[in-house]
């Protein structure tokens, strides 16, 4: 049986740890900074289709890996924001393929939720100075014991002395029916609980820098972003960054079954943050080797201390 946390404990540890506020000789230390957020499909053991067959317990083929390396490489990101990712070990093959192409990431957070296979994780070129990760967020529906997934990852970088941003990474319950739950009911659930999470938060320091990233598994105009946006009268109201690729399109997601694409990769941005995105330079990763990496293109963003 899963042990679920309480949500009340949950809004205590969303309270803990808000970052101190930074002054301009701080956010005058450190240039702009990338963060990318990248759904990489799958990179943990698990059945596939490799080459049109079918193969149980497999773990993703090394050319997909090397095209994911080639994707992220090709942005230099100084925070890697991760989804789908397997175990510990999973997750340190890729950042070893980073660091050989020299890209070191020292600071590393990946947590267990109540999904034991795909986890959302977090590399990052500056110090995670705060780690507030919910790995057991519960609740019930339709009176049955269920919870986030995934988790919520959490943690707080610190680019330069006093220039905190908090970062929420989310992987929401896919689209795939499962016989068990209703697909759309939790993904909903899960959406309500990040909101209360990102009110906590901004309740307790309006001033709190907070970008929220991830595989959000819905479209715009659907009820779990709409939700985790939150009302105008929200106090964590979180404005969506819509980036786009070389041709102006918008779309994260292809989904071969349905031949569709829609945008279901998302990064939100608090009040406080908001300003110091260089909205210039953001956009959707369009290069050749995307459909060799994942379903996903990876998505990024450049935040500007400076605000310039």
């Amino acid at each position: 049986m899963r042990h679920l946390r309480h949500p009340a404990w949950l809004l205590a540890v969303a309270l803990a740890g808000s970052p101190l506020s930074a002054g301009l000789a701080a956010a005058a230390e450190i240039g702009p900074f990338v963060v990318l957020s990248y759904n990489v499909e799958n990179w943990l053991i698990t059945d596939r289709t490799v080459k049109n067959r079918h193969v149980a317990s497999a773990p993703k083929p090394e050319s997909e890996k090397d095209a994911v390396v080639g994707v992220i490489a090709a942005h230099h990101p100084d925070v890697l924001g991760i989804v789908e990712m397997g175990g510990r070990g999973d997750l340190e093959d890729l950042r070893s393929r980073l660091k050989a192409r020299g890209l070191d990431y020292p600071d590393v957070e990946w947590h267990q939720g109540l999904d034991q296979d795909r986890h959302v994780a977090l590399l990052s070129r500056f110090p995670i100075v705060e780690r507030n990760s919910q790995d057991q967020v519960g609740f019930n529906l339709d009176g049955k014991p269920e919870g986030i997934q995934r988790g919520i990852l959490d943690v707080t970088i610190e680019p330069a002395p006093g220039y905190r941003v908090r970062l929420i990474g989310l992987h929401l319950k896919s689209r795939r029916k499962v016989a068990d739950v209703d697909e759309t009911a939790l993904r909903a659930k899960e959406a309500w609980f990040v909101r209360q999470y990102v009110d906590a938060i901004v309740a307790r320091d309006p001033k709190t820098r907070v970008l929220l990233y991830g595989d959000l598994n819905d479209t715009k105009e659907q009820y779990p972003i709409r939700e985790i946006l939150g009302s105008r009268r929200a106090p964590g109201r979180l404005t969506d960054i819509p980036v786009e690729d070389s041709r102006g399109e918008r779309w994260t997601h292809y989904f071969k079954t349905a031949d569709e694409y829609a945008r279901i990769d998302f990064f939100m941005a608090s009040p406080a943050l908001l300003p110091q995105i260089n909205r210039s330079k953001q956009g959707v990763d369009d290069s050749p080797q995307w459909s060799d990496a994942s379903d996903h293109r990876a998505i990024f963003l450049t935040i500007n201390p400076a605000g310039k």
